[in-house]
């Protein structure tokens, strides 16, 4: 339902964004080589080019616009965006355009510079861009802002709204009337719960009321015009989720039915069809098919590169922790991964060799006393993790992924946190989400959790590339924890 209110937006907002940078581009034109005042001051030294030099720039200026603005999600409209927020996020977008632009047209000439017969004829001013830029955020930004006012007016007035009633007010009915007021765009109305014990459901969200019991829905729908009905019941009131059906298709209202899968810890949910059945896919992650495909391929070059590029520095650890302490190198580790099954990952060791020799499987502290010399400047700079390369080129790991614990933790956690498991319906990482936003080592699982299953359900290339750039800059900056 929102994705096709999105996919109307998007439409609007393409077609807008075309039209409206291409216009602004020519005014640009216009403006610095027709207007007087521009040229009285900042008069063309070298002629005024030929308007059709500016008009083959077009096609690519449309293409790179929307490649732009759809990776920054500007094909949205997002109602809980200040005006402000909305007017710098376009300039940033337009502004790398114009830069990706700029730097496409600087290529072409450099590549023609020993051809004097057609270099001069690519030349463009960069007053034009300049206007350009300018013109072309307002531009977008009265066009995203004409049409927010457009549907808050409409609104206002009652138009394109659809009147809603929402069978259940328990914690399914009452989060789908709020998912509902957070996106006005929609145009609910929502009239209110019917519900058979609504002094018990409806305690703590007064906003919209309980109009009556279940049973009074045909009673109220003889009253006014109902355009929807969502159906919001626990499993158990199969029978009366069949009546408020019959009913609804009688009096050809629209029915939405909300599957009641709170009682469940999922990840997302997806609908798939075995043969003109459908099934409800309650742990489905965005890291299916070709996209864990491209990761791997991603895992693999990158951590293929880490391990030749960094090949000289990996003689120079071990012989530094040879000379401070006694024991192997290498420190091998039973971790759990995906699905549940349990590999061995590889470090630097960064402790003595009889660390857990009174405490058992312990996590490490800060100013943690186990630790040896070496072992505190690798792990300051997260240098002991280097190894975990090699479990990455195994395809054990990924180089972003919740982090792996060890299965003594796993077996308390589980039973802890129901949705713990959930981390691992993707490979573990070197780093991930919950590391970057300072969730590592011995701190609250329930956040971690939180940070991790958030990335699974989130995930895209863009955000791996992000949590890599934050870590290296966390290693460089020396913001790890320990």
């Amino acid at each position: 339902m929102l994705r096709k209110q999105q996919l109307y937006f998007a439409t609007i907002f393409l077609l807008g964004d075309i039209i409206l940078t291409c216009f602004s581009f020519m005014l640009a034109y216009y403006i610095r080589f027709k207007a007087v005042i521009i040229t009285y001051f900042f008069p063309p030294t070298k002629g005024i080019p030929d308007i059709l030099q500016y008009l083959r720039l077009l096609p690519f200026i449309c293409l790179i616009w929307v490649a732009i603005f759809y990776y920054r999600g500007h094909y949205k409209l997002k109602w809980e965006r200040s005006r402000i927020d909305e007017l710098f996020s376009l300039f940033v977008s337009v502004t790398l355009a114009v830069i990706v632009i700029l730097s496409l047209t600087l290529y072409y000439r450099i590549y023609y510079r020993y051809q004097p017969e057609v270099s001069p004829k690519y030349e463009f001013s960069q007053l034009v861009f300049g206007l350009f830029l300018i013109i072309d955020v307002i531009t977008l930004y009265l066009l995203r802002e004409g049409v927010r006012r457009y549907i808050e007016k409409a609104r206002l007035k009652g138009l394109y709204q659809k009147k809603i009633i929402i069978a259940g007010a328990g914690d399914l009915g009452i989060s789908l009337a709020k998912r509902m007021s957070s996106h006005p765009e929609l145009g609910f109305n929502i009239l209110g719960f019917l519900d058979d014990d609504p002094e018990k459901a409806n305690m703590e969200y007064m906003e919209i009321p309980v109009i009556g019991k279940l049973k009074d829905f045909p009673k109220i729908t003889s009253q006014q015009k109902i355009d929807q009905l969502f159906i919001a019941l626990p499993l158990r009131a199969y029978h009366k989720t069949l009546s408020l059906i019959k009913h609804a298709n009688r009096e050809a209202i629209d029915i939405r039915y909300v599957p009641d899968l709170f009682q469940f810890v999922v990840l997302k949910t997806g609908l798939e069809e075995l043969d003109g059945i459908p099934i409800i896919n309650l742990s489905s992650t965005p890291l299916e098919s070709w996209k864990n495909i491209i990761k791997r391929l991603i895992d693999f070059s990158l951590s293929l590169a880490a391990l030749l590029f960094m090949i000289l520095l990996y003689p120079i650890i071990s012989i530094l922790i040879k000379l401070t302490s006694e024991g192997s190198v290498f420190y091998k580790q039973t971790r759990t991964g995906m699905d549940g099954k349990t590999f061995q990952i590889y470090k630097f060791r960064s402790m003595r060799i009889d660390a857990e020799k009174k405490s058992g499987p312990v996590w490490a502290t800060e100013d943690d006393p186990r630790r040896t010399w070496i072992g505190k400047i690798l792990r300051r700079h997260s240098l002991d993790e280097l190894p975990q390369f090699y479990n990455v080129l195994k395809g054990e790991m990924s180089l972003v992924g919740p982090r792996p614990e060890r299965p003594e933790f796993v077996k308390q956690f589980k039973e802890k946190y129901p949705q713990y498991m959930l981390r691992h319906k993707v490979k573990s990482g070197i780093t991930g989400w919950a590391q970057v936003n300072g969730w590592r080592g011995n701190t609250a699982v329930d956040k971690r959790i939180e940070y991790d299953l958030y990335y699974i359900e989130n995930w895209c290339l863009f955000l791996d590339l992000k949590i890599i750039a934050l870590t290296l800059w966390q290693i460089f900056a020396q913001k790890n924890v320990y």
